[in-house]
């Protein structure tokens, strides 16, 4: 079916295009929204370079309506309008009729170490920005009389802007990013060919991944488009073609996130799922841990994320629609090695079977209230995770000819320990690592578990699957019950509802054989999407968005619940389906 370009908030999603590092949006900062939209850059950070402003025929700033669709951004004003398209992943097209466009410098005052500084090249005319916060520059053109430019070379406090336009008649001008110089950009299009190319490679990338998408999962486009909008070329310390968390302040690829992302697309592009779950491994330290996060100029490593990988691999294996290379298993399985020993040698108290967080931080549940007794913590969920990462580790070096036994005998141990020290015939719960004190047990986070599916015996899935019931609300899981003393709406793990505990949780119940249970999250879940977009988390009363507003792991985790919804009633089959259980 042909994909529909759908029109979308601003305010909300940015607008970009697969592989920018740039987009158009309002939102500047943390939290942060402007009364202009702004180009915003990636690079180095998150920093709003150029603030949009549309005027009239006075020349004066005047307010107008904001209008996107995956292909083209409009400022209107009555009948007159500018509107702008990527052609290119670092070049603004930019059309106007009746309004003109002033592009001013947002960075503030200029110092010999920030800000910004522009002025006229006096061989081609443009008009140059220089950015201190990117480190590149922002070369303005058009025909002449288009372009006026405004405090040029200007030191220290001035107004530094380009007046597109004169607000009367039609214009068009070229808006790049560059480097330290380059060749004039030849318009070998006209702006119309520039949209309908845009329009097209959206639609194709639609196609690709959602080919499945019928009326009843009618945010399918949408999520699309957050994903493919927040997709960026390789550079910096991204070597790989990566899908952001979002083009707003949440701009990383954090070393969990990633996985959900290569889940939405590993049924149409199965090279780049397999770049989004290798993407954190190129930057592996040396105890094998993975970074918490990577971005354009920075890795971070003062917290690690739970070893979901395995989970996550079994599971692309099983949607994607070709067989993995021998070299990619072999470079996952390098990978996964180095990351179980992390856990296995680095994460273990002596004497210990279960390896411990370090902080709420480790688990991605920042604030969860499993860690409000003890931050150092040997948690329920990561010795889940770790048993499917060490069984599928154990299934790939079979595949490969590899040594497994350690995996598989491991695997068995630490599970066997889980069931026998870490449930109390009611729930799971965590201990101190050091002080052996008991966590409480309200977060979803100790129901997360579930995951090992008949692994785990029937009368433990039966006792999980009634607290559950107790998060369950009519938006979603709840990952702390609404009934809770420490329930807040808007208190990130300790109450709202998050796509990657839904996901798994949903997993968890058809592994354990509650399929009715599973279909009940995934259909809430998506109905909360489908009202409220692809924000980061939601509030578990309302159903309301939260937080970043464009987040691709919402989006992700949408499109595998919707893309399983629609199969499920011909040839849904779980990767587990067939694998006899470990323990009882």
């Amino acid at each position: 079916m042909a994909a529909a370009c759908p029109a979308f908030d601003v305010r909300d999603i940015p607008f970009s295009v697969r592989g920018s590092w740039l987009n158009l949006s309002p939102v500047v900062a943390l939290h942060t929204r402007a009364d202009q939209v702004h180009l915003v850059s990636h690079r180095n950070g998150m920093h709003a370079v150029l603030r949009c402003e549309p005027l009239d025929a006075t020349g004066s700033v005047v307010a107008a309506d904001w209008a996107a669709t995956p292909a083209t951004f409009t400022w209107r004003r009555g009948d007159a309008a500018v509107t702008a398209v990527f052609d290119g992943v670092r070049a603004l097209r930019l059309r106007g009729s009746g309004l003109g466009l002033r592009l001013a410098d947002a960075a503030g005052g200029l110092t010999p170490f920030t800000g910004t500084y522009l002025f006229t090249d006096p061989v081609d005319g443009s008009a140059v920005f220089t950015s201190y916060e990117t480190g590149r520059r922002y070369r303005v053109s058009g025909e002449p009389g288009v372009v006026t430019v405004q405090g040029e070379q200007a030191l220290g406090v001035a107004d530094r802007a380009v007046v597109l336009g004169t607000g009367a008649g039609e214009w068009e001008a070229l808006l790049e990013e560059i480097d330290s110089a380059q060749e004039p950009r030849p318009l070998d299009r006209t702006f119309d060919e520039v949209v309908a190319d845009v329009a097209a490679r959206f639609d194709e990338y639609v196609e690709t991944i959602a080919p499945w998408r019928t009326a009843a999962t009618p945010a399918a486009e949408l999520a699309a488009y957050v994903l493919w909008s927040a997709t960026v070329a390789p550079e910096g310390y991204l070597g790989r073609e990566s899908v952001l968390m979002s083009k707003h302040w949440m701009d990383k690829l954090w070393s969990w996130d990633h996985c959900f992302n290569a889940l939405a697309l590993a049924g149409g592009l199965p090279d780049l799922a397999i770049d989004q779950l290798l993407a954190p491994f190129d930057h592996q330290d040396v105890t094998g841990a993975l970074p918490d996060s990577v971005t354009h100029s920075e890795v971070l490593y003062n917290y690690v994320k739970p070893p979901i990988h395995g989970w996550a691999l079994r599971r692309l294996r099983a949607r994607a629609p070709r067989s993995l290379t021998g070299e990619e298993l072999r470079e996952i399985h390098a990978g996964l090695v180095r990351w179980t020993r992390f856990w296995l040698d680095r994460r273990r108290v002596p004497g210990h079977v279960l390896p411990y967080y370090q902080h709420g931080n480790d688990s991605g549940w920042d604030n969860s209230t499993t860690f409000d007794v003890d931050r150092v913590i040997e948690s329920p969920d990561l010795a889940a995770f770790l048993v499917l990462q060490l069984e599928v580790l154990a299934d790939l070096a079979d595949e490969l000819g590899e040594p497994s036994k350690e995996w598989r005998d491991t695997a068995a141990e630490v599970l066997r320990v889980l069931l026998a020290e870490r449930w109390d015939g009611q729930a799971f719960f965590a201990v101190g690592a050091a002080s052996g004190r008991r966590s409480t047990t309200t977060s979803l986070l100790n129901l997360l578990p579930l995951v090992l599916g008949d692994r785990l015996p029937e009368p433990v899935r039966e006792a999980m699957t009634r607290r559950l019931e107790g998060h369950l609300t009519e938006h979603g899981p709840a990952t702390e019950p609404v009934t809770s003393p420490h329930y807040e709406d808007d208190g990130y793990w300790r109450g709202p509802i998050w796509a990657p505990s839904t996901a798994l949780v949903e997993d968890g119940l058809r592994a354990s054989g509650r399929p009715d249970l599973a279909d009940t999250v995934s259909a809430r879940f998506r109905a909360t999407c489908e009202r409220s977009g692809f924000a980061e988390n939601f509030d578990a009363r309302t159903g309301a968005g939260l937080r970043d507003r464009a987040y691709t792991w919402t989006a992700a985790v949408y499109l595998v619940l919707a893309a399983e919804s629609v199969e499920r009633g011909t040839s849904e089959r779980h990767p587990d389906a067939d694998r006899a259980p470990t323990a009882s």
